[in-house]
């Protein structure tokens, strides 16, 4: 995990829509470097809590702090001082890759001299030199996000905020795209906080990571570590009596973790695994199938939650969430 002095800092942040708290007392640090993903099912407040540190929502209490700029007090001076990819593409396609990222550099005044030597260096680094005059819409999905990416961090950022920066590609293209945040994060030495519904790219590529839920952080650590927390395998069990075998797997010692889901199967996280599952199993009555897994961050996830990732409902882009995600 990156260790530096802190990039973002929020304490008891707020945001509210008359009644309703869409963001509850968030408190966090993000130190210098970190790549930190925040998680959370379909409203729980993710993309309020960004919009908020973007400064394009004015929070209704607390406070944050990006790049040693106040949120609410300097949205401006937060803007010129981080970079964001949407999910929803935001490129010209009536202009070429390196137009595209010239009018980038307009907007935020950068100086001309070296620029055409920053975006070369740019674009050669999501290997896009040799398509910079070509136009956008002759761009593959991958193509144009790997062109996003390094739009968002031409002007150097300190922080860049990435809304599901993989939705909707391949996953031999999500993992080149991974490759290049890193490759950039290193390079640049810049913060990257993102969001995705995509688990196991939390778990591959974030230092740490904050899971939300009704507006409030519910937990915060390393992948691994969430991980470990859980405390063993999980096994799950089809059963024809069900609800009378939890009350038994209850008062084992070492199951940890015991929930009824979908058409009768019962999940248990099982501490040391290849000695505890035949008393399980033992144990048990008319045990229909069984499945067994490492813990994942979905379990994680799930267990703090009780959703899967993508929670109810259809997934928008940033820009068309803001209002929504309460």
């Amino acid at each position: 995990m990156a260790e530096g002095k802190p990039t973002i800092e929020i304490g008891n942040l707020s945001k509210s829509y008359g009644k309703v708290k869409a963001v509850d007392g968030i408190t966090l640090t993000v130190p210098e470097g970190e790549i930190f993903a925040l998680l959370g099912p379909n409203g729980a407040g993710k993309t309020t809590t960004i919009s908020m540190l973007c400064g394009l929502l004015a929070p209704t209490g607390g406070r944050a702090t990006v790049a040693g700029f106040d949120v609410q007090n300097e949205p401006l001076e937060v803007r010129q001082q981080i970079g964001v990819v949407f999910q929803q593409p935001s490129v010209d396609d009536l202009l070429t890759g390196k137009e595209n990222m010239i009018m980038h550099a307009y907007l935020y005044g950068m100086k001309k001299e070296g620029l055409d030597e920053r975006i070369g260096d740019m674009l050669e680094l999501v290997e896009l030199k040799d398509r910079q005059h070509s136009r956008i819409k002759e761009y593959s999905g991958g193509m144009r996000k790997r062109l996003e990416l390094v739009r968002g961090i031409l002007h150097r950022p300190k922080i860049l905020f990435l809304d599901e920066p993989t939705v909707g590609l391949d996953p031999q293209t999500r993992a080149h795209i991974w490759q290049y945040i890193r490759k950039l994060s290193k390079s640049q030495g810049t913060t990257v906080v993102f969001t995705t519904h995509y688990l196991e790219e939390a778990e591959a590529y974030a230092d740490r990571v904050a899971i939300i839920d009704h507006g409030k952080i519910i937990s915060v650590g390393t992948p691994k570590g969430l991980v470990e927390s859980l405390g063993g395998d999980i096994v799950n069990l089809k059963l024809a009596q069900p609800k009378t075998a939890i009350a038994k797997i209850r008062k084992m010692k070492f199951a940890s973790s015991v929930k009824l889901g979908k058409d009768g199967v019962v999940s248990v996280t099982v501490a040391h695994l290849k000695g505890n599952l035949p008393v399980l199993l033992k144990a048990v009555p008319g045990i229909e199938s069984i499945e067994i897994h490492p813990a994942t961050l979905n379990d994680v996830f799930i267990k703090y939650t009780g959703k899967q990732i993508r929670g109810e409902g259809g997934e928008g882009g940033f820009w068309d969430r803001i209002m929504n995600d309460k």
